[in-house]
């Protein structure tokens, strides 16, 4: 099979470990990459995603980030898309009563109240760091800037989060997406925007969905892999990914991504 782009989604995907791709990937990758065109995409912030891209070589290829909020081509902003301030601080408010810490992300800012278990995964993991203050303080600066935010992360247990999905889901049904990345994790997005459509504002002229391989594994994955040309989930995706997919590869730590373009993808 050949296809024109290859968008790969990143932490439980192509990552061999929770911040680094193997050799190996970094091998087929550099195999189909004057064939095709490489594309990250992540619900992390830029800064999270440049040192992959320059372990892969593809420096020169566009990133999508924070699920498709916001699309860049080197310095150039090719797509950004916010959640109003009005909306977020409603949504603060909500969460307060919930016990919920707000991560919030603008561009390649980071701000969280204080640090946690799971701030500290994110620095190591990400090799970034955040902005501690508190989130009203946060809201006021970007104000002053007129920023909007590209995503909102939510922190809080398992029992905090169950509580928190439905009362989020009909509140504001009408401006934000959510996903569940785990049990204690949600992350919210623009309403307007998904991966799906950051890689269709990446199609060249006379390019289609048709000409696009994608590989995921966590629910923010199913609609790239659903409209693509070929869907693959890795083996330790969620149930629900492995569904709907075309092909189920290995996992992300035997290198099924790698694993699969070695095996399917003819240059």
């Amino acid at each position: 099979m050949k296809f024109k782009l290859l968008c790969s989604d990143l932490d439980g995907t192509l990552l061999s470990t929770k911040s680094d791709v193997s050799k190996y990937t970094i091998s087929q990758i550099g195999r189909i990459k004057q064939a095709a065109r490489i594309i990250l995409v992540s619900a992390g912030m830029p800064n999270g995603m440049y040192y992959i891209q320059r372990d892969l070589g593809i420096l020169d290829q566009p990133i999508i980030s924070y699920n498709g909020a916001l699309v860049l081509d080197g310095a150039k902003e090719l797509l950004s898309v916010t959640i109003p301030l009005n909306v977020v601080k409603e949504i603060h408010e909500v969460c307060e009563e919930h016990s919920t810490d707000l991560g919030l992300y603008a561009y390649n800012e980071w701000h969280v109240p204080k640090t946690s278990e799971r701030v500290e995964k994110e620095i190591k993991y990400t090799k970034t760091n955040p902005v501690f203050q508190p989130t009203l303080n946060t809201l006021e600066q970007w104000a002053t800037k007129k920023s909007g935010i590209h995503k909102i992360m939510l922190m809080g247990t398992k029992s905090t989060a169950d509580a928190l999905m439905p009362i989020l889901q009909e509140k504001f049904e009408n401006e934000i997406n959510l996903y569940r990345s785990n049990d204690t994790l949600i992350e919210i997005a623009p309403k307007s925007v998904s991966k799906l459509t950051a890689i269709q504002k990446l199609l060249h002229s006379g390019e289609l969905l048709q000409d696009v391989i994608a590989f995921g594994d966590n629910y923010n994955d199913i609609e790239m892999l659903t409209h693509v040309g070929w869907g693959v989930a890795v083996s330790n995706g969620r149930e629900e990914v492995k569904q709907i997919a075309n092909f189920i590869t290995s996992s992300n730590t035997e290198n099924g991504v790698a694993q699969y373009i070695e095996q399917h993808l003819l240059i």
